[in-house]
């Protein structure tokens, strides 16, 4: 009897799975070379792009119909602007984009490519969110790491736990973008990696807001470009 219910009990009880479709970490750059129309330009850039109807449907259209998506800027010291809020629908993504928009600037000085990586991993540890597919999305417009850990330890330890790092560079007019040693190839080279990983290059600063919509979809669908993508 007491195996039968043992039994009985193991049917009943639901197996674990995840909670969300995706844990997504938003890491901005807000180091010494972005200033403060920057930093709003790339506020505005994902506070458009997540209320964007292209990337509601997106979210709709997942296993389980939301994903799971904190902001965090990153410099010398790393701060959560707007922290883990499930975006379900239109409510909850104009929520995220009101308390991205409304928040102070707090992270300054050079880059620390290394410790922000750590800090986003770190984030999704101590969640209480399961998610079926965790990322990091990080942007920036230079590949300098001035101050804590190395850029590929902090990349490998990040790899290692399951996380998807995807890159979005932002692009200098003295940048030669798609060229050896560009930007663009550093992130592909040092930053990126993990399943499904992809870089989409914001060209411009006027690009930006473009780029982020065609990288939040890409992330949320869990595809890959068949091609780079860059917004022009």
């Amino acid at each position: 009897m007491r195996a039968f219910l043992i039994l009985l009990l193991t049917l009943a009880t639901p197996a674990l799975s995840q909670d969300t479709d995706l844990e997504l970490v938003l890491l901005a750059d807000a180091s010494g070379s972005i200033d403060q129309s920057e930093i709003d330009l790339q506020r505005q850039g994902y506070a458009q792009a997540l209320t964007d109807p292209e990337v509601l449907a997106a979210i709709a259209n997942t296993a389980y119909g939301e994903i799971a998506v904190t902001y965090v800027e990153w410099a010398a010291n790393q701060v959560v602007v707007v922290d883990w809020m499930r975006i379900r629908g239109r409510e909850d993504a104009e929520a995220f984009a009101a308390e991205l928009l409304s928040k102070p600037r707090q992270a300054f000085g050079r880059n620390a490519i290394g410790a922000a990586l750590l800090e986003g991993l770190r984030l999704m540890e101590v969640n209480d969110i399961d998610g079926w597919r965790r990322v990091i999305d990080f942007s920036g417009d230079s590949i300098g790491n001035f101050s804590g850990p190395g850029i590929e330890d902090a990349r490998e330890i990040v790899l290692a736990a399951g996380v998807t790092i995807n890159g979005l560079p932002i692009l200098r007019p003295d940048d030669p973008g798609r060229a050896m040693g560009g930007l663009e190839k550093q992130y592909e080279d040092r930053i990126i990696g993990g399943p499904q990983s992809f870089v989409v290059t914001a060209e411009n600063r006027a690009s930006f807001a473009a780029a982020v919509k065609r990288k939040l979809i890409l992330e949320i669908a869990g595809d890959v470009p068949e091609v780079d993508l860059a917004a022009n």
